[in-house]
């Protein structure tokens, strides 16, 4: 009798215990989901974002840079110099090199200067901000209402959004376009420097404004803020004899950071209050 007296007390006091332990994570607050990185490098996009790409009045151009492949003899040149080279025009220029080589060229020596490029750029940092540019507010205002009001979004004004680089450096437009091959492969996003947001855009998802409130929809243009390295030298190509390489001089490296919109995505929050704001 006292051997089962003690495991039916031992058995209450196990239950207590699981009880005590389920009542204590139930009284943990929640945790709101947060945009976080997937484990493959691209970017989870909240909820709060909605792709507007067939809603949009306004046709964007597909920002698509796909990396140039390099030719046969460019990828032998490439593999000559010491410094890494990216640049796809940089590369493309190569490609539309022609050399012919002959057997009877010993002796011969040629020192073709191509000029001072961004040879590659480095990525260091790839964050959003999925409120870069605030575009649009729809509002109402249902302080004199006895019932619910719904709202949707609608792009009053077309909107252009603009990126850029947060500096000025020699060579823009090239270390622009390193920058967005960069960033769009890591986050896996539609990136461009420019994108438009058409008026009378619209979506369908519905927001409750209850009676003797106001209810503000902001809408947001979110934009992926690049930062890295990027490396310029000035490259020449050697003709020595039957050999072909390139050598590249007086290397520097450079900061630099972007900000880069997201094409076709617009971001919302929903604020109701018994006061104008």
């Amino acid at each position: 009798m006292k051997k089962a007296a003690a495991i039916l007390v031992m058995t209450v006091a196990l239950l207590m215990s699981i009880l005590a332990v389920g009542f204590a994570e139930e009284g943990k607050p929640k945790k709101t989901s947060q945009p976080k990185q997937a484990q493959n490098g691209k970017y989870v996009i909240p909820n709060s974002v909605m792709n507007i790409t067939k809603d949009n009045t306004y046709p964007n151009p597909t920002e698509d840079l796909p990396f140039l492949q390099p030719s046969e003899l460019t990828k032998n040149l490439i593999k000559t110099s010491k410094v890494k080279i990216e640049n796809p025009d940089l590369i493309r220029m190569l490609n539309e090199t022609s050399i012919n080589s002959t057997p009877f060229a010993i002796g011969y020596r040629a020192i073709v200067y191509l000029g001072e490029w961004p040879l590659n750029y480095e990525s260091q940092e790839t964050s959003p901000n999925w409120e870069f540019q605030k575009i649009n507010t729809n509002y109402f205002d249902n302080r004199g209402g006895n019932s619910i009001y719904q709202i949707h979004y609608v792009q009053e004004q077309q909107k252009v959004v603009k990126g850029g680089l947060t500096a000025k450096i020699k060579n823009a437009e090239d270390v622009q376009k390193m920058m967005l091959l960069q960033a769009a492969k890591k986050t896996g996003l539609p990136l461009a420097f420019e994108t438009i947001v058409g008026a009378g855009t619209k979506k369908d998802h519905i927001y409750n404004i209850q009676a003797k409130r106001l209810g503000y929809l902001y809408a947001y243009a979110p934009a992926i803020n690049e930062k890295g390295k990027v490396t310029y030298g000035e490259v020449y190509l050697m003709l020595k004899g039957s050999k072909k390489f390139i050598v590249v001089k007086n290397v520097v490296s450079q900061g630099i950071g972007a900000w880069i919109p997201v094409q076709d995505h617009v971001s919302f929050g929903f604020v109701s209050s018994e006061r104008p704001r």
